[in-house]
C-alpha cells in the first residue's frame, strides 16, 4: 500500500515540480512583469527606500494587524528557511553552478509575481469575526473573480492546510534535531547513533514553543518574527561572507562558473552534468521553492499588515524575494562553490555540502554557530506555515476550529522529532506545488486589478510630491 501511494506520488510530483510546471511558474512571471513594464527593475531603488526606509519607523498598530514589516518578516519567517541551505545545496550538486544564474532569473520574474500576490492579498481581504484582517489567494479568488472560478479558492485551501504539518513543520523539526546532533556530535557530547532520547526532548521543547508563539494569537506571532528573523539573517549573512571574504580570490573564477555554466555545464562539471535543461530546471525549481513567489502562500501573511495601500505592502514581496534568493541563496552558493569543499557533482546534496562549506573555511569549532542558523532558520518557518494552516483551514470552516489547528499543529513537531519522514516529505512537496494552480490561475485573471491598483498609487505618489 504504502509502496503504491509512494509510486503514485512519486509520477504527480515530477509533473508538479517537472518541466511543464516550471513553464507555467516563469510563464506568468514574465506576463506579470511585462504588464507591469518590469517594475521591479524600473522601481527597485524606490521599493527598497520604501521597504527597509520602513524597518525602522515606529507607529501605532491596529488591534488584530500587523505593522507592515511585522507582515513581512512573518512572511519571510516562513520563506527564508532550510530551502536556503539545503535546497541551494542540492541544486549545484544536481544541475552544477549554472543552477544558481537560473535561480537568479527565477527570481526577478518573482518578483513581480509576488508583488502582484501581496498586492491583491491586501486589496480583497476582510475582517474575521476575531477582528483580525484575513486574506490570501483563497479570498482574491472569493471576492476577485465570479462564482465558477470559487472552487480553485476552495482547493488552494486544502492542499495548503494538508501541506502545513510536512512542509512548515514536521521536516522542519527534523532539520532541527539534525542541526543538533551535528553539533553535539561535534563536540563529542553524544556519540552517533545515541540520538534518540535527545530528539524527542527537542520535539517536545519546540512544540511548547511553537504553542505558547501561535496560541498567543496574531500579535505574538508578529513580535516573534520581526525579532527572529532579522537575527537569524544577520548571523547566517556574516558567517557566509566571512566566508567569501576569506576566498575572495576564487570570486571572479565562480562567478564565471556560474553564468557559463548557465549554458554549458558540462564544461563547468568535468563531463558529470551534461544536460543545459537539467541546470534550468534544478535552478528554478530551487529558487521557487525557496521564495514561495507564485506558490501564493506569504499573502496570507502580508493581508494582516495594517496598511490602506495594497500596492506599498506589495513592495515587500519584492524585498522578499531579492533577501530570499538574490541575497541568502547566493551567499550559500558561494560558501560552497568559494570553499572549496568537495561537491559530489551527479548526486543529491543538502544542508550537509553548506555546513561542509563552513566548516572547511572555519574549522569544526563553527559548527555550533550552524546549527543556531539552522535551528533560527526552521523555527521560524513553523511559526510562519502554522500561520498560513490556520488561515487555510478557517477558510474552509469557521474561526472556532483554528485554536485546536494550534494544538495538533504543534504537536507535529515531536512527530518531526522522532520518526522517518521520508514519505510524507515526498507527498508535502506535492501538496505545496499543487497550491500554485489555482493561485497562477488567479493571478493572470486579476493581472487588470493589479495593474490599475499600481498606476493609481504612482499617480497618487507623484501629485503628493
Amino acid at each position: 500500500m504504502i509502496e503504491t501511494i509512494s509510486k503514485l506520488n512519486s509520477t504527480i510530483n515530477g509533473f508538479i515540480w517537472g518541466v511543464p510546471a516550471m513553464i507555467a511558474l516563469m510563464g506568468v512571471g514574465v506576463y506579470l512583469s511585462v504588464r507591469m513594464g518590469f517594475l521591479q527593475i524600473r522601481k527597485f531603488r524606490y521599493i527598497m527606500k520604501t521597504t527597509v526606509g520602513r524597518i525602522f519607523k515606529k507607529r501605532d498598530i491596529a488591534d488584530g494587524a500587523l505593522s507592515p514589516f511585522q507582515a513581512a518578516t512573518t512572511a519571510l519567517a516562513a520563506t527564508v528557511g532550510t530551502g536556503n541551505i539545503a535546497g541551494v545545496a542540492g541544486a549545484i550538486s544536481i544541475g552544477g553552478p549554472g543552477s544558481v544564474f537560473w535561480m537568479w532569473v527565477s527570481a526577478i520574474l518573482g518578483m513581480c509575481t509576488k508583488f502582484t500576490e501581496v498586492t491583491l492579498a491586501v486589496y480583497y481581504r476582510k475582517k474575521n469575526k476575531h477582528g483580525e484582517l484575513v486574506g490570501g489567494p483563497m479570498y482574491y479568488i472569493q471576492n476577485g473573480l465570479s462564482k465558477k472560478w470559487l472552487f480553485l479558492a476552495y482547493l488552494f485551501a486544502t492542499f495548503g492546510v494538508l501541506t502545513v504539518f510536512g512542509t512548515g513543520n514536521a521536516t522542519q523539526v527534523n532539520t532541527i534535531t539534525a542541526a543538533i546532533n551535528v553539533a553535539l556530535e561535534g563536540y563529542g557530547i553524544v556519540k552517533p547513533g545515541g540520538h534518540e532520547m535527545i530528539n524527542l526532548t527537542i520535539g517536545i521543547i519546540v512544540t511548547i514553543l511553537v504553542g505558547m508563539v501561535l496560541l498567543g494569537g496574531i500579535k505574538r506571532i508578529g513580535s516573534v518574527t520581526e525579532k527572529l528573523v532579522p537575527f537569524m539573517a544577520l548571523i547566517y549573512v556574516v558567517l557566509a561572507f566571512g566566508v567569501v571574504i576569506l576566498n575572495i580570490s576564487r570570486v571572479p573564477e565562480v562567478l564565471s562558473s556560474i553564468v557559463y555554466g548557465a549554458f554549458n555545464p558540462r564544461a563547468v562539471t568535468g563531463g558529470i552534468i551534461g544536460s543545459f535543461f537539467i541546470s534550468m530546471k534544478k535552478g528554478v525549481s530551487r529558487g521557487i521553492f525557496s521564495n514561495e513567489a507564485g506558490l501564493g502562500t506569504g499573502p496570507i501573511a502580508h493581508a494582516s499588515a495594517d496598511t490602506g495601500k495594497p500596492v506599498k505592502q506589495g513592495f515587500f514581496g519584492i524585498f522578499e524575494v531579492f533577501a530570499d534568493t538574490i541575497v541568502i541563496c547566493t551567499l550559500t552558493a558561494l560558501v560552497i562553490l568559494c570553499s572549496g569543499v568537495n561537491i559530489p557533482f551527479g548526486s543529491p546534496a543538502g544542508a550537509e555540502l553548506t555546513i561542509g562549506g563552513f566548516i572547511k573555511a572555519y574549522g569544526n569549532g563553527v559548527s555550533i554557530f550552524t546549527a543556531i542558523a539552522m535551528c533560527s532558520f526552521a523555527f521560524s518557518t513553523i511559526i510562519g506555515w502554522g500561520l498560513y494552516g490556520a488561515r487555510c483551514i478557517e477558510f474552509l470552516f469557521n474561526e472556532k476550529i483554528i485554536k485546536p489547528f494550534m494544538v495538533v499543529y504543534s504537536l507535529m513537531a515531536i512527530v518531526g522529532a522522532t520518526m522517518d519522514l521520508g514519505l510524507l516529505w515526498d507527498i508535502s512537496d506535492t501538496f505545496n506545488g499543487l497550491m500554485a494552480i489555482p493561485n497562477l490561475i488567479a493571478l493572470f485573471l486579476l493581472a487588470n486589478v493589479v495593474v490599475k491598483l499600481t498606476k493609481e498609487y504612482f499617480e497618487t505618489e507623484g501629485k503628493e510630491k
